[in-house]
């Protein structure tokens, strides 16, 4: 049987804790501190340790290192996004934040227990200097690929949806080559009117055109040397693409106009959001160039799939912005983390980015970032069918007991009704022992409106 240990100084919380995984059929010993469970037990001794992160004494995170390669999930609360973030840099396995629900917590357990790795074995590349942070399962993938292709001249194709940061794997991907030293030249495919994109690529001779006053060598040759990004080449026109396939296959390019052509030594890493495969059925993209640039394929997940890497890119964000309006680090208020971790980001990373920025100028000093701030309207977030049974699932697990011939749904709804105008959001959820995010997602399933000031 796994055995665990609780670390929290709040009787409550820890009792509720204890009483939650017994049910569960885990060994469960608690302590109040640190200096408490070292006095008390060996560390060594438990398959999971759960701490809070603000203890009396020592902070949790102090048990990373005194527990050795047993891991520790952190609990905190969402004002602490910073620390939380931190906690896992520092090498918690993970960190759950308060107020949470019960599937939420064992969730993560089971899910912790059934991989027993230590939290250093299951670190990913560091990428972070290169702007890329994340720890999901997801982006571990992504920088294991990025490692290993890197170190090649292999053509990379990376897809994913506007705003995954395409440009930044591309960037990763040069500076971890050994093409560092030389240009990485970035051309946006759509950016540039189709009758120059090939002038502009290719370069031109003069008189080759009218307008072409000069002679101009062409971006390729540019990147001589170096890492060419075409970013959405699915925009590409066919000509361009024949072009593009000679630079590939000869490894040399022709002006337009010029009846020489000069060898150049380009390393391509290509990305769009469509599917080529589909583009080439319908014509539009040479199927010979598709198969020339899908050497290795990089897939970008969006936000909305990368679960806790949103905070740590929101307190990335939120800190870039705040050195460049020269204004102190600001935090996020809890509803804004709840916002942010709730909506599904259809833009991404770059609407996360003009959203966190739109807050930071209108939020005054010395205040927290408000979810009003942040402009998302929650209402517009599309609950999907696996997402709303996991919450009906959740909230069926809470201690809630309606009284006799009161279904859950209808007391949850009178319950609600009643005591909203007295007490917050968070309030409300921590009584009905659920999290903020079940809370909004129940209220959107039985259609219950909140107060005005909610």
């Amino acid at each position: 049987m796994d055995s665990i240990l609780i670390v929290e100084d709040e009787d409550s919380i820890r009792s509720s804790i204890k009483k939650l995984l017994n049910g569960q059929l885990f060994e469960t010993s608690e302590a109040n501190s640190i200096q408490d469970a070292l006095d008390k037990y060996d560390l060594t001794d438990f398959s999971l340790i759960i701490s809070d992160l603000r203890l009396p004494g020592a902070p949790g995170t102090d048990l990373i290192q005194l527990a050795g390669d047993v891991p520790v999930l952190i609990m905190t609360s969402y004002a602490s996004l910073k620390s939380a973030v931190e906690t896992m840099r520092m090498g918690a396995v993970d960190f759950i934040p308060k107020p949470f629900d019960s599937k939420e917590l064992l969730d993560a357990v089971r899910r912790i227990l059934d991989n027993p790795k230590p939290a250093h074995s299951l670190k990913a590349p560091d990428l972070s200097g290169r702007g890329m942070i994340g720890s999901s399962a997801a982006m571990k993938s992504v920088f294991n690929i990025i490692q290993k292709v890197a170190q090649t001249d292999a053509t990379v194709l990376i897809h994913g949806e506007t705003g995954t940061g395409k440009e930044l794997a591309a960037s990763a991907i040069h500076n971890e080559s050994n093409r560092y030293r030389r240009q990485l030249i970035c051309v946006n495919c759509a950016a540039i009117p189709e009758t120059l994109i090939e002038a502009e690529l290719f370069g031109h001779e003069k008189g080759a055109f009218t307008g072409a006053s000069s002679a101009r060598k062409g971006l390729v040759t540019a990147a001589d040397g170096g890492t060419l990004f075409l970013d959405e080449i699915g925009e590409l026109p066919l000509e361009a693409q024949a072009r593009l396939l000679r630079v590939l296959q000869e490894k040399e390019v022709r002006p337009i106009g010029s009846v020489k052509s000069h060898k150049v030594d380009v390393r391509l890493v290509a990305a769009t959001h469509r599917n080529l495969k589909k583009l080439c059925e319908q014509g539009s993209f040479r199927e010979d160039l598709f198969y020339r640039i899908n050497v290795v394929n990089l897939d970008l997940p969006p936000l909305r799939e990368r679960g806790k890497d949103v905070l740590e890119i929101a307190d990335m964000l939120l800190e870039k912005q705040c050195e460049k309006l020269k204004k102190p680090h600001l935090k996020l208020a809890p509803d804004a983390i709840q916002a942010i971790t709730t909506y599904h980001w259809p833009g991404n990373i770059r609407e996360l980015e003009n959203s966190l920025e739109r807050a930071t100028i209108l939020c005054d000093e010395n205040e927290q970032i408000t979810h009003d701030l942040l402009g998302i309207d929650l209402s517009l977030v599309e609950i999907d069918e696996e997402l709303e049974q996991r919450s009906s699932h959740t909230f069926r697990q809470t201690n809630i007991d309606p009284p006799e011939g009161l279904s859950l749904e209808d007391y949850f709804t009178r319950f609600v009704l009643e005591h909203q105008e007295a007490m917050s959001e968070t309030e409300l959820a921590k009584k009905l022992g659920i999290s903020r995010k079940c809370l909004w997602e129940r209220r959107q399933k039985l259609g219950i409106p909140r107060k005005k000031d909610a």
